[in-house]
């Protein structure tokens, strides 16, 4: 069977840092249901994972939106066609992959916590969305655009509450269809000031940004700024724009052949040996054991 060594044009994904898992299955909301990896795989041809059960260590949705694909589980295969998804069960060993010549566009996520298993009863064979008036297809797509690019703003308490709850509501729309509705995000004039000052670290990703820079940009002081900021996200500016900066080299690491000393620089390291050392104690295993791990 023919696999892809790195992606597929127009993919992105995120994985949940160690220490970001870690944290949520210990908050009182988040513990009971956690995201750790997701991802959009468009026309994934030669797509493949196989695990076995020590592997499988949370449940995984895949939602087919175009083309198709399979999964294997308990022995049994079954075909995946347009607008079905599937949720492979924690613990058990299980194959997937794309049709070679229909290769399914997917949406895929893995989650985890005390109440995830309610949220995955039932779903081990494939299962229709189909498109009608209710379905209202669109807004569950964006509404997992919504997490992802929350998550792409980085690890906030803010970010991390809103996700969980956003979720909850995502995989509540598939589970009960009927229930579904619609959900909204507000925000105040502090957040305000901080979701600019994130756009910005991420608009300079690829260089070295000092406080001073980014207090100035949001028009505060750099002691009233780091003060704002920790107080909104939970971290300092600069320790939060380095989990910005692990976050593209991770993507960098998944999608491409870059190697570590010229992902560095790209992001505004000039030493490799301490963006090594940044990485992996954001992610808990070097750049070259990230690479190496199975995803998706």
């Amino acid at each position: 069977m023919a696999k892809l060594k790195h992606g597929f044009k127009g993919e992105r994904s995120i994985i949940l840092p160690p220490f970001v898992v870690e944290e949520l299955k210990t908050e009182i909301l988040s513990k009971e249901l956690y995201i750790t990896d997701l991802g959009y795989y468009p026309q994934a041809k030669f797509h493949f994972r196989e695990r076995t059960s020590k592997e499988s260590m949370q449940y995984i949705l895949i939602y087919c939106v175009e083309g198709e694909g399979w999964f294997t589980l308990y022995n049994q295969k079954h075909t995946v066609r347009q607008f079905q998804f599937f949720i492979l069960p924690k613990g058990h060993a299980h194959s997937y992959g794309s049709n070679a010549d229909r290769p399914w566009t997917i949406y895929w996520l893995h989650f985890d916590g005390e109440h995830a298993r309610l949220f995955a009863e039932g779903f081990d064979k494939p299962s229709d969305v189909s498109p009608s008036l209710n379905s209202r297809i669109e807004e569950r797509i964006d509404l997992f655009d919504e997490i992802f690019n929350t998550l792409s703003k980085g690890y906030s308490k803010n970010n991390l509450i809103y996700v969980t709850t956003s979720l909850f509501h995502f995989l509540g729309s598939i589970k009960f269809l009927g229930e579904y509705r619609e959900n909204a995000r507000t925000t105040d004039k502090n957040q305000k000031i901080i979701d600019v000052a994130i756009h910005y670290m991420r608009e300079n990703i690829e260089r070295k940004v000092t406080l001073q820079e980014m207090a100035e940009h949001a028009g505060l002081s750099s002691s009233r700024f780091s003060f704002l900021f920790q107080q909104q996200t939970g971290y300092p500016p600069l320790k939060y724009l380095n989990q910005l900066k692990i976050q593209k080299a991770c993507h960098y690491l998944d999608f491409t052949d870059m190697k570590v000393n010229q992902i560095s620089p790209k992001l505004g390291f000039e030493d490799a040996f301490y963006f090594t050392r940044i990485f992996t104690k954001i992610m808990g295993s070097s750049p070259t054991d990230y690479r190496a791990k199975k995803k998706g």
